[in-house]
């Protein structure tokens, strides 16, 4: 009789393959894939100056439990909220896209503020009129617009481009396209202004 490992006398049992099972790792949001240094400045950001992301973060940390409540959490200075939002990832995927807008439009337009002026829209520091409709370009310019930001942006200049890739798809036609075959050749040194 063979055992569970195949090994028998009779020779009609094969033995069993054995495969080696390997987890498949998922790509990080945009979000996830900044540092967490990063991440905590964004959200302590967000908590200093929005009323509303405080008290939705103070929500979320009740809800997941570890028995905070909410009058304590209201007690607690900014930066030490945050460090617990973003240690306890309370962060969900649309605060995730208002944080990354955060930081590409509000605090450091630069990225955008390239991209925009290599496609062709027009902007006001990295800000889009709220009327304009997707496409915003079309697949040339957005092609060009791409390599500015990764020749005057480098790795920074990808993220972003990833970051357009996962929310914005529709409004850059063949982005997914420029930024896959971004991702297959090494990334050039950022710029120096960075």
């Amino acid at each position: 009789m063979a055992d569970v490992h195949g090994d028998s006398s009779s020779p009609d049992v094969k033995p069993v393959q054995r495969v080696a099972i390997i987890p498949h790792m998922s790509t990080p949001s945009p979000y996830r894939a900044l540092s967490a240094e990063r991440r905590l400045a964004l959200v302590l950001y967000s908590i200093r100056t929005n009323r509303e992301a405080r008290e939705q973060y103070i929500q979320r940390l009740v809800k997941r439990g570890g028995g905070f409540r909410a009058t304590t959490l209201k007690t607690w200075a900014p930066d030490r909220l945050a460090r617990e939002v973003v240690r306890m990832r309370a962060e969900d995927s649309q605060d995730e896209l208002d944080l990354l807008q955060l930081m590409y439009v509000d605090l450091e337009p630069a990225i955008q503020t390239t991209f925009l002026n290599a496609a062709g829209v027009q902007h006001e520091n990295g800000r889009m009129a709220e009327e304009l409709e997707p496409p915003y370009a079309d697949a040339e310019s957005v092609k060009r617009a791409a390599m500015a930001v990764q020749e005057h942006h480098g790795t920074r200049g990808l993220h972003y481009l990833e970051t357009l890739v996962r929310y914005s798809l529709d409004g850059w036609p063949g982005i997914d396209g420029v930024v896959a075959e971004m991702e297959t050749i090494p990334a050039a040194a950022p710029a120096a202004h960075q």
